[in-house]
C-alpha cells in the first residue's frame, strides 16, 4: 500500500524529530480550566446566540425573516456545559486557557473540539456547527501556538517549536453496545453515521491548522475505528496525510474498555493506521492506568523493544487544579509506606515538590502563567523510538490526564 506524503512535510519531520529527542508534553483538561471562569449559561450563548437561536442560520440577522420558533429549533435547550461552543462565543477564555498551557511549557496543545461532531452536538440543537467549530477550534489554537513560537524566537526559527492537536472525541453514542438491556440488538447508531460526522470535523480541523489528529477517550473500538476510517478519507482526499495519535480509556478496574477489550488487544485492532502515539487517557485513576501500561509492556506488543518496557510518566503538575475542594483549595492524602525499589508517585498537589525516593524537595515556582504557585496536570509524551530493534515499529507510547 503506497503511504501518502506529509502534508506540512517541515512540521511533520520536526514533531518526529522531537520525540526521537526528548519528552514532549501535552496540555492538561480543558474542562477544569473552563470551570475556574464560572460561566453562567448567557456566557456560552454570547450575543450570536443570545435570543436561543444562531442568528447567522436562522433569520434575524442581516436583514433576513425573523426567526420562527418550533419544536426543532432548539431555543429552549440549555447551553449550559457546552464548552466546545465557547470557541465560537468566547474565544478569549478558550485562547487564554492554551496560552496558559504554552506558558507552563506545554509542547502540544489540543483543540478545544471534544464534542464538536454532528452527533454529539445534537444533544444542543447544534448540529449544524459541526464543521465551523473545528475550524475555528484549530485556528484558535494555531493562533496561540504561533504567538507562543513568536515570543522566543533564535536566528530567525522559534527555538521549540508548538504543535496544535485536532481533537476528535468519542461522541455520546456507541456502534458496539445497545443502550437498552432489553433489545440487546439495538444500536443508536451505525458506523457510517459515525464515519460521516468524523469525516466532517476531520475536515476542519485540517482546514483550521491542525498538525496532529487525535482519536481519544475511547471506550468503544469501533466508534474509533470509524473515526479512522474518515480521517484516512479525509487524507486520501487531500493526497497527503497528518500524524495520528490514538487515546483509549480503560472504564473498570479488569482493565478493559467499555466495548470489552484489553489494553494489548485495542492496540492490535488499530495498529493498522500506523499511529504516531498511541495510549490511554480519562475514566481510571492514575494508579490503575499506569499498571495496564505497564502490563501491555510486560507482553511487549509489537511497538515495545525490552529496554523501553516502562510506562510513559504522567500526571506532572504545572498549575494547581481546584478541582472539587475549592479553588486554590489542597487535598490531603495519607503517606504509604515507602517500598524499596519503587518510584514514590503521588496523587496529591504536592506529588511535584517530593523527588523520586520520597524526599522534600524545594516548592514549585510560582507559574509563568498564573504567577502562582503549584501548578493543572499535564500529560508526558514519552518517545519509545530510541533504541528500537531494527523489525519494530517506532511507535511512542501517549498518555493524557484524566479530564
Amino acid at each position: 500500500m503506497e503511504t501518502l506524503p506529509w502534508l506540512n512535510p517541515e512540521r511533520a519531520r520536526t514533531l518526529l524529530r522531537g520525540l526521537d529527542e526528548r519528552i514532549l508534553i501535552m496540555d492538561g483538561a480543558m474542562g477544569t480550566m473552563i470551570q475556574q471562569h464560572e460561566l453562567q449559561e448567557a456566557d456560552y450563548r454570547g450575543e450570536r446566540f443570545a435570543e436561543g437561536y444562531d442568528r447567522l442560520y436562522a433569520g434575524g440577522h442581516d436583514g433576513d425573516a425573523e426567526h420562527v420558533h418550533g419544536e426543532a429549533c432548539g431555543c429552549s435547550r440549555d447551553q449550559r456545559g457546552n464548552n466546545d461552543l465557547l470557541t465560537l462565543t468566547r474565544p478569549d477564555i478558550i485562547g487564554g486557557i492554551h496560552a496558559e498551557y504554552l506558558a507552563a511549557g506545554a509542547d502540544l496543545i489540543e483543540t478545544n473540539t471534544f464534542n464538536s461532531t454532528t452527533i454529539s452536538l445534537a444533544d444542543y440543537g447544534l448540529e449544524h456547527l459541526a464543521r465551523e467549530l473545528n475550524e475555528e477550534g484549530a485556528r484558535l489554537a494555531r493562533q496561540a501556538c504561533d504567538e507562543a513560537e513568536a515570543q522566543d524566537v533564535k536566528e530567525g526559527k522559534p527555538s521549540k517549536p508548538r504543535y496544535v492537536i485536532g481533537v476528535l472525541g468519542p461522541t455520546s453514542r456507541t456502534a458496539s453496545l445497545s443502550p437498552d438491556v432489553n433489545q440487546p440488538g439495538y444500536r443508536a447508531i451505525t458506523f457510517d453515521e459515525l464515519r460521516i460526522a468524523y469525516r466532517e470535523a476531520t475536515d476542519g480541523l485540517i482546514d483550521g491548522g491542525a498538525d496532529v489528529i487525535m482519536v481519544e477517550t475511547i471506550f468503544d473500538t469501533l466508534n474509533a475505528k470509524a473515526a479512522l476510517f474518515a480521517v484516512e478519507e479525509a487524507f486520501d482526499a487531500r493526497g497527503a496525510r497528518l500524524p495520528i495519535m490514538i487515546s483509549g480509556t480503560i472504564t473498570d478496574a479488569s482493565g478493559r474498555t467499555l466495548s470489552g477489550q484489553t489494553a494489548e488487544a485495542f492496540w492490535y485492532s488499530v495498529r493498522h493506521v500506523q499511529p504516531t502515539a498511541i495510549g490511554l487517557n480519562c475514566a481510571r485513576r492514575q494508579r490503575p492506568a499506569r499498571a495496564h501500561r505497564r502490563a501491555g509492556a510486560d507482553r511487549r506488543l509489537p511497538h515495545q523493544h525490552p529496554s523501553e518496557r516502562r510506562p510513559a510518566e504522567c500526571l506532572r503538575r504545572l498549575r494547581r487544579n481546584p478541582g472539587r475542594h475549592g479553588r486554590g483549595a489542597r487535598r490531603v492524602r495519607p503517606r504509604r509506606p515507602a517500598q524499596p525499589g519503587r518510584r514514590l508517585l503521588r496523587h496529591d498537589p504536592g506529588a511535584h515538590r517530593r523527588d523520586r525516593r520520597g524526599g522534600r524537595g524545594r516548592r514549585a515556582p510560582p507559574s509563568a502563567a498564573t504567577g502562582r504557585g503549584g501548578m493543572t496536570a499535564v500529560s508526558i509524551l514519552r518517545s519509545t523510538t530510541r533504541g528500537l530493534h531494527p523489525h519494530h515499529s517506532h511507535t511512542p507510547a501517549i498518555t493524557t490526564p484524566t479530564p
